[in-house]
């Protein structure tokens, strides 16, 4: 008897997935609507979504001969360092997914190891591939094909019972392996996302202007941060959860213990002023395995910059003038053009 998805299922939960689901490994219409979000421009800088989209419409371009595709599900929802609707303007906001360890490497080694199980189980050889947010894959559309949700007004992979607070991994696998049903759409006539996006990049339901997302001006965005859209940034310094916030799926969403998410030492309620200080070893340091090194420096003095400036903080605002030799990423031009204006 070969691999059963129901065993695959209980070997991911026993590796410490919290869902797990099949999708056949397909060319879904959803996935085509990936070209006409590049013609738009929504993608913004991020080229390596135009190189990659032919990859992107069909997993069997990544992997030859695929026939499934098993999407895992994570929750990183952890108790909030301080109440999100009560954080004082000095102190910084960052992404709850980024509190903690970087997901990347947590969840490839979880599924690299149901891939070790798997090999071990299976009567046959097979032929795989292990992404976690970094491949061409539409993860998102597959999950919502594999039972574990469906993708939001917000864009997000929404779960009934979890919620969005969600890291999502995939194993695309030459074995037949029998699919799941598809997650059926729950949001209704809702539009609380796309009202409390405040800079308008919900453009429609389940449409995304990246180049208006606090959390690509904040993270994929190398350059300056366009004047007009800073002031919304409030002091957000690392990604946004608005649209995750207000979500009311979210209401109820469980809280995960896994350690691997819980809020680091530096990051939890780090006042502006504090964060700027910090010279760029210590920086590097508190950065050290975790997913905000994807700002680099220089993103995250520009942020922390743009915040101070928001918050009206005095102490924050002496900070800034603070470069030093200790601080060179402080001194770029980049940065220094938010820090004067």
């Amino acid at each position: 008897m070969g691999l059963t998805s129901a065993a695959v299922k209980a070997k991911a939960r026993e590796l410490g997935f919290d869902l797990c689901g099949v999708a056949p490994a397909e060319s879904f219409p959803e996935l085509a609507f990936l070209r006409e979000w590049l013609d738009r421009g929504y993608a913004g800088e991020m080229a390596y979504m135009a190189r990659s989209a032919e990859r992107r419409l069909d997993v069997r371009a990544v992997v030859p001969g695929a026939r499934s595709v098993i999407v895992t599900g994570t929750v990183y929802n952890t108790v909030p360092p301080c109440a999100e609707g009560d954080v004082p303007p000095a102190i910084a906001r960052i992404s709850r997914y980024a509190w903690g360890g970087d997901y990347h490497d947590v969840l490839k080694a979880r599924l690299e190891a149901l891939v070790a199980w798997m090999r071990a189980a299976a009567p046959e050889s097979f032929e795989t591939r292990v992404y976690v947010d970094t491949g061409p894959v539409q993860e998102r559309v597959y999950a919502q094909h594999a039972g574990l949700g469906w993708v939001g007004k917000n864009t997000c992979l929404i779960n009934p019972e979890l919620g969005s607070w969600l890291f999502l991994g995939e194993i695309i696998c030459t074995l037949p392996l029998e699919p799941d049903a598809p997650g059926l759409e729950q949001c209704g006539g809702c539009t609380r996302c796309l009202e409390a996006c405040p800079t308008g990049a919900l453009v429609d339901a389940g449409v995304l202007d990246a180049t208006r997302c606090i959390s690509y001006l904040t993270i994929e965005l190398r350059g300056r941060i366009p004047e007009p859209l800073r002031p919304a940034l409030g002091n957000r310094v690392y990604g946004c959860d608005i649209c995750q916030e207000v979500c009311p799926h979210n209401r109820t969403a469980p809280v995960s213990a896994d350690p691997a998410w819980q809020p680091r030492a530096g990051l939890d309620r780090p006042p502006l002023a504090a964060l700027w200080r910090r010279t760029d070893d210590d920086l590097r340091a508190l950065l050290k395995g975790s997913p905000m090194k994807r700002a680099k420096l220089t993103g995250l003095r520009r942020n922390v910059a743009v915040a101070i400036g928001n918050s009206g903080d005095r102490d924050g605002a002496a900070a800034l003038g603070d470069a030093g030799a200790e601080r060179p990423s402080a001194s770029d031009p980049m940065v220094r053009e938010h820090v004067e204006t």
